[in-house]
């Protein structure tokens, strides 16, 4: 049996009124600290609007990381397709691929933020289509083919790739959150997938019967999907007792929930909290479901096998990077 594998998803959230340039610099650190510890992934998000997500670029960000790492695979996490031209998109991935030695995965994504979406023009409703119809452009173009291709939103003339993934097969990985439709675009091009639904209590319920989506959208269309490939993303912060981890954590989550969940993304259902031990106990009653733990590191590995059960099993589990406490 293959061994699980460990990763840290930065997304990031950090708070406003910080130094930006402090914030990247201190992530790029953390980053080399997790290859030196022996992590296998590292992933970077996209955002461009709430002021808290302050990485534009994944692949510019994670260049960076690369000059200072060594062996931890750099994962996308993700490229919001909808907002780029594909051919874009292919070629700086493959110059990624290459400058970091072969370490990149390519995860995409429709896009997360409904405020990403409203600054850019782009209607909601034609996400998750446009991503389908990229990353379908997107492997043709890593394949080395020549490719003509015309739609509502991008155009290609005999396009061909000057360079390929140093990779012999780049991986791709697809975002999943709550509804079904990550894990059917997974299996129709038999991706990896990134579930981030277990991040919120909707999504944590869901997380039983995503991956049977994935396989019958894999059979439906002539290929396999691999459990090995499929990351799930959990928040934990861990000490050597509950109470040091309850104490170190509360202030900063209730800080990242009051400001950031309820008053940015303004999630529906979700209320401030009112003190910092009542978002350590509302965290922790979800702990029960494996999504999150605020405690021990016996605590942390009882609760992934309990997520590996729920879900049937899962190759990697990655770490919410959060500003919760000190890393």
């Amino acid at each position: 049996m293959a061994r699980m594998k460990f990763g840290a998803f930065l997304a990031p959230h950090h708070p406003i009124g910080e130094h930006p340039m402090l914030q990247m610099r201190n992530d790029i650190k953390f980053a080399q600290h997790l290859d030196e510890l022996g992590f296998d992934e590292f992933w970077v998000g996209e955002h461009h609007s709430t002021g808290w997500e302050v990485i534009a670029s994944p692949e510019l960000f994670l260049a960076a990381v690369g000059e200072r790492t060594h062996r931890i695979r750099l994962g996308t996490g993700v490229v919001s397709l909808p907002y780029h031209h594909p051919f874009n998109v292919a070629q700086r991935i493959v110059q990624l691929d290459h400058m970091t030695g072969g370490r990149v995965i390519f995860g995409t994504g429709p896009g997360a933020l409904p405020s990403d979406a409203y600054t850019l023009g782009i209607d909601p409703m034609t996400q998750r289509d446009r991503q389908d119809e990229a990353i379908g452009v997107i492997r043709r173009l890593l394949a080395g083919e020549r490719v003509t291709y015309e739609c509502d939103w991008f155009k290609l003339q005999d396009a061909r790739l000057q360079l390929f993934p140093l990779q012999e097969e780049l991986p791709i990985v697809v975002a999943s959150s709550i509804s079904p439709s990550g894990m059917t675009l997974a299996g129709k091009y038999g991706c990896g997938v990134l579930s981030l639904g277990s991040m919120s209590t909707t999504g944590l319920a869901a997380l039983p019967t995503q991956w049977s989506f994935a396989e019958e959208s894999a059979k439906k269309h002539g290929n396999t999907v691999d459990r090995r490939n499929w990351r799930v993303v959990m928040s934990w912060h861990i000490a050597e007792t509950r109470e040091q981890a309850r104490e170190e954590a509360k202030h900063g989550l209730m800080r990242w929930h009051n400001e950031y969940i309820v008053d940015t993304l303004m999630r529906p259902g979700e209320k401030k909290y009112n003190t910092p031990d009542e978002a350590v106990d509302h965290v922790e009653s979800m702990g029960l479901a494996g999504a999150s733990v605020i405690g021990t590191p016996d605590d942390l590995v009882a609760s992934i096998r309990h997520m590996q059960k729920i879900t049937g099993g899962f190759g990697t589990v990655l770490g919410f990077v959060h500003d919760w406490a000190n890393h």
